[in-house]
């Protein structure tokens, strides 16, 4: 019997024609020709507020993507992280705040990219503040990304989704 491909699971919510542009650069990456060496991967692509438990459960790597609003990830990322977290193990201590998730020893790797005008901080911090209480891995920095969308944006996020892709490929 042959076994499946591994699946990469991107969620992002991509409002402006910026943050599209930078999604289908990460979106190139994970298919970029130089990975077809390492085999096939299913690359499974969710806008944050279609993007369910079960969704998150099949993949073997993640992508999250969201705009800085306000200092803040999009609401519709935040929307699947509320809808998802209990479903996923996230940790919660007894006072109603994220934990530090621990169990198996089973992690979920993934990578993040955040595009603001001015400031990506807040945004960055609020991810990875719940993130810190799910199973999972991070597997590079954040990529951070101010201003317009220029080349280098675009290259730096090509790279970012042929590097997620390939440590998922190599991971199973």
């Amino acid at each position: 019997m042959e076994s499946s491909p591994p699946r990469l699971l991107v969620v992002h919510h991509s409002p402006t024609p910026g943050a599209r542009a930078l999604t289908g650069a990460v979106l190139a990456g994970t298919r970029d020709p130089e990975l077809a060496e390492l085999g096939d991967l299913e690359v499974v692509v969710r806008e944050a507020l279609e993007a369910r438990a079960d969704d998150v459960r099949s993949a073997d790597g993640l992508l999250l993507g969201t705009p800085a609003n306000f200092g803040y990830m999009s609401g519709a990322l935040k929307h699947f992280f509320d809808s998802t977290f209990l479903h996923l193990g996230g940790a919660l201590s007894d006072d109603g705040r994220g934990a530090e998730a621990h169990g198996s020893g089973s992690t979920l790797p993934y990578a993040l990219w955040v595009h603001g005008r001015y400031d990506t901080v807040g945004a960055t911090r609020s991810v990875e503040s719940i993130v810190q209480a799910l199973p999972w891995r991070r597997v590079l920095p954040p990529l951070e990304l101010l201003g317009e969308v220029d080349d280098a944006a675009l290259g730096a996020a090509h790279e970012l989704g042929a590097t997620v892709a390939a440590l998922t490929l190599e991971s199973r």
